[in-house]
Order: structure tokens, then sequence, then C-alpha cells
């Protein structure tokens, strides 16, 4: 694409992604110096419609950006008043008493909130500052400089081919060339996965680790609803099959928010994550809640779960990495936009310093220094051990010993040093041989329902005469070696049924693409057995359109 002719555009920071960790760097910017020219490029059709988190918000990064937050209006309106946590088997609970936690697992101070509808308050203030933000523009490619430098990038191709070519209705794109170009893309985003493999950032440091987050917003029977609620749950219906447990966090206006999150790191092949949710709601307390409401969003997206060890290098020339693009998300807490925002406020002021000192285009060592030095690196290091400790040993081991050592390091010590992960999440999937199948109950359309229904209710999105964004490395891989190994586990990750392994008389198995159910989740760029495919951006504006996630 290099002999493509563009426009371009000059500023001084080029940010992607208009998520807490990205629209928070650009606050800082301005706030640090009003003539700073700055642009945030989004890829959704609007800020907020990708944004899905559960969402307990920890305000200490809102209150380090922000100081009056609540004076200008942010939507956090709902405080958590009470903080439950339980074991579910099959037809029953046990509540794991608040008391033995530690401090930071608790939840008083915090609030529910919708993510998506702080990032568009935010989007707000940081136009008011002069912030100039794009939504619809999906960054595509990186713009490199003569030292090797990135130097910005290529955002808004619009009306490609099928085949990826550029024809007589292309529009090309526009280059946007900064001093310095921030990702903050969110999880395994395709732009920060290149320049995590193009200056090797991942070296010296153990592989990311994730899961997959699937949520569900319900209105409830009024009698049932207690604002400012929460409940955590671990066990049933998972059990002994993958790590994981669920979350009901109870907002304004009877409505509820009901999430599962399942460890990718199962080795289990036949393992399905989303039926592994529908069923969850079928538990006696769960469905007791839902009996008579209706469920009105559904969306999902990967979590990065590795913590402080899987941190790669966030720095390379010319381009810095922020919130989840690097994983920042406290496992134990289920929280990560609090890092996300003090990511962004650290790069900003690295990036302020080196602009006023007339550098550009070099490495912002001072922002990877106060991440992994400073409250970022405090509140990770603390738990650091606790999902490795789940993988290795499992659920009510990791609760008593991940409980100990949050406890000692509190103090500053720790009895088991830093564990090693081990392998990543393709790596861990096993050979379908090897493992029983899941019988999973049909959905009941009433608590349940079926991948297709539920991703309606995500407002999904994509024109369809557009290149397939789910690329397949090896077009064969599918069919000749993750079916018979695996049982081609891509029909059953991923929570919006995008993969189909079609089967007809007379004919062999074909493996079939729906990207247009896609909602932009990457499990796939993750779980992938034979890490055979790469997510990367369709064009700007397409994609779910979550409203209040």
């Amino acid at each position: 694409m290099s002999d493509i002719e563009r426009e371009s555009m000059e500023y001084d920071v080029v940010i992607v992604g208009a998520g807490p960790a990205g629209l928070s760097a650009a606050i800082r910017l301005k706030q640090l110096d009003a003539d700073l020219n700055v642009v945030v490029l989004e890829k959704g059709s609007e800020v907020g419609a990708h944004i899905l988190s559960g969402a307990v918000l920890d305000p200490c990064g809102l209150d380090a950006l922000i100081p009056d937050w609540k004076e200008k209006g942010a939507p956090l309106n709902t405080p958590v008043t009470e903080d439950k946590f339980y074991m579910l088997g099959a037809a029953g609970q046990i509540r794991i008493p608040n008391f033995p936690m530690p401090p930071l697992m608790h939840n008083h101070g915090n609030y529910i909130v919708s993510m998506g509808n702080v990032c568009r308050w935010m989007a707000e203030q940081a136009e008011e500052l002069g912030v100039e933000i794009f939504p619809g523009m999906a960054c595509s490619d990186l713009v490199y400089g003569d030292k090797g430098e990135v130097k910005g990038v290529i955002a808004g191709v619009f009306g490609l081919e099928s085949d990826g070519s550029y024809g007589p209705n292309t529009e090309p794109g526009m280059e946007l060339l900064g001093k310095y170009v921030f990702l903050s893309e969110g999880v395994r985003g395709s732009l920060s996965k290149e320049v995590i493999e193009k200056y090797n950032l991942s070296d010296g440091h153990e592989p990311q680790k994730f899961g997959l987050g699937m949520k569900e917003i319900w209105e409830i029977d009024p009698a049932k609803h207690k604002e400012g609620s929460v409940t955590h749950t671990m066990g049933w219906p998972l059990e002994s099959n993958a790590g994981g447990g669920s979350f009901i966090y109870h907002l304004e206006n009877n409505q509820v928010y009901v999430g599962f999150v399942v460890h990718l790191n199962y080795q289990n092949p036949h393992l399905f994550p989303y039926m592994e949710f529908q069923r969850f709601k079928h538990h006696p307390m769960v469905a007791e809640l839902l009996k008579g409401g209706k469920r009105v969003a559904y969306g999902a997206r990967a979590i990065s779960e590795g913590g402080y060890q899987s941190m790669p290098k966030m720095v390379a020339p010319g381009v810095a990495l922020l919130g989840c693009s690097v994983g920042m998300v406290n496992v134990p807490r289920i929280k990560g936009n609090h890092n996300a925002m003090l990511s962004g406020k650290a790069a900003a002021e690295a990036a302020y310093d080196a602009i006023k000192s007339e550098r550009s285009g070099d490495e912002l060592t001072a922002y990877e220094t106060e991440v992994r030095t400073g409250a970022i690196g405090d509140d990770l290091k603390k738990v650091r051990n606790v999902k490795p400790m789940w993988s290795k040993w499992g659920l009510t081991a990791s609760l008593m010993l991940g409980g100990l050592d949050m406890w000692t390091n509190t103090l500053g010590l720790s009895l088991f040093g830093t564990l090693s992960h081990g392998k990543n999440d393709a790596e861990s999937t096993g050979r379908a041989s090897l493992y029983k199948k899941i019988d999973y109950p049909k959905p009941d359309g009433t608590l349940s329902f079926d991948r297709l229904t539920n991703v309606s209710y995500s407002m999904t999105n994509h024109e369809e005469s557009q290149p397939c964004h789910l690329q397949l490395k090896d077009a064969a891989v599918p069919m000749m070696v993750n079916l018979p190994q695996f049982d081609e586990p891509a029909q059953r990750y991923c929570p919006a049924g995008v993969y189909e392994v079609i089967r007809e008389d007379g004919k062999d198995p074909r493996f079939v693409i729906n990207f247009q159910n896609c909602v932009h989740c990457k499990t796939c760029d993750i779980k992938d057995p034979s890490q055979n495919i790469n997510w990367v951006t369709p064009q700007g504006g397409d994609g779910p359109n979550y409203p209040n996630m």
C-alpha cells in the first residue's frame, strides 16, 4: 500500500481508541498544554459503541484526572451499597464471608457504572478542552519513519474490494502523523499486536493470559431490585472444567448487569463458554432474580488477565501502549478501568515533557517507569499470584493461598515470589479425544438464549461487501488440523456464532466465517489452538453498537 497517495495531517499526539485510557491521555495532554494538537481516532460508530465492561469502577483514576468529576456531572450515579461473594453448587450456594478478604477486595467507595456512558462523558470533557475526536475511523495500518520509529497511522479506509484490493470506489483514508502515537485499542488490538511483535516487546515477560467476558443487561421486577448491590460467584457451572465466575450488579432504573467470565486457558476443547453463561442463569438464585424480567442488551469481549508479570514493554520509538493494550486488569478485583485511566495520564505526562524538551519519536521511558513503579504497578503486584495459583492448583487452593498472598503483599511481602503462568491460552487447549463432550441444555428463550438471538441485542452490523476482517493465515488449517485434533473449537469459543463447520450429505465438512456477527471480542485471535486467525479492524463504524454497556 506504500504507493497509495493519501492526504496527511500532523498532530503532536495521535491516540488510537476512545476508551478510558485514550480519553484520559487526551484530557491530560490538553490540561498540561492547551496548545497541543491532540486527536483521538475511534473505530466505533460513536464513542462508547464498542465499550463493554462489568463494571464496578474504582474512581481513583478519575479522581487523579478530573478531581471535580462529580460537579461536572460524570455518570457515576450508583455507589456500591452491599458486596456479596458466593460459591455455587448446582442446587444452592454458600456465602463467603467478607471479613477474611484483604481490604483491596472491598467495594466501599466504588460505583456501578456503564463504562460506555463514562467514556461518552469523558469525550465531552476532552472536546471542551479542544481535543479532536473522530468516531467511525478505524486505524488499519501504522506509518513508520526513516529510523524505524512509529510516526503515525492510516485511518478511514472505506470501500475496499472483498479481496482487500483497492477498487474504483475505495476511499484510501488519511495519514495522521504525530510526534508520538498512543495505542489504546483495548485487548489484543491489531496495531498493538504488530508493535509488540515488531519491537519484541514481550521478550523477558510472561505470556499474556485472557478471559472471555459475556454480559447481558436485564430489566427486572422492581420488588427484586436492590440498587447498589454487587454479587460475585464462583464454582458451578464451570467447576473443574475451567476457571471463571460471574457478576451481578444492580444499577439504577431496575436494571441489572448479569455477566460471566471464562478463563481462556481451559483445556477441554468441547467447552462452550457462551452456553456455560446461559446455564448459569438457571441456577435457582439467579433464576429467581431474573424471573419476570427481560434481557435488553448483550455483548462480549476478551479480558487481559496476565497481570503484573505479563505486561510487555510498553514503549518503542514513537509509540506507547496504554491500558488493556498492555494488560492492567486486577483479576481478583475484576477491575482495570482505573488503571487504564492512570496509564493514559502517565503517558500524557511523559509525552508532554518530551515535546516540551523538543524531542519526538524516541521511547517514553518515563511512562513505563511510572506504570511499573507507581500506583498501577503497586495495584497489580499485590495480586500477581492469584491467577497462576488458580490455573495451577484450582479454585479452592487459589482462594486460600491467593488470599494469604494478597494479605502478605499488603505488607510488601510474598511467600511465593512471582509465579509463572506457563503456556499461553492457545497452547493450553487439549486434544478433543482426551476429553468428554459436554451436554448443554437447549436455551429456553426466557432465561437463556441462542447465540444469534442474543447477538441481535448487541446491534452489531458489518457492511457485507468489505473484506473479512477475520483472516486465516492458512485456509486449510480449520478442517485439516483443528477439526480432527480439537473438534474445531471456534464453533464454541466464539460468543457470537461467527464460526461454523457445515456438514452436508455427500460433501466434505467446510469452515464458514460469518464475520457480520462479530462483536470484536478477539477471542478467536487468542484461543485458536493453531494461532491461525488474525483479527484486524473492519472498516470504521462497523461492529457492535452498545447503548450503555
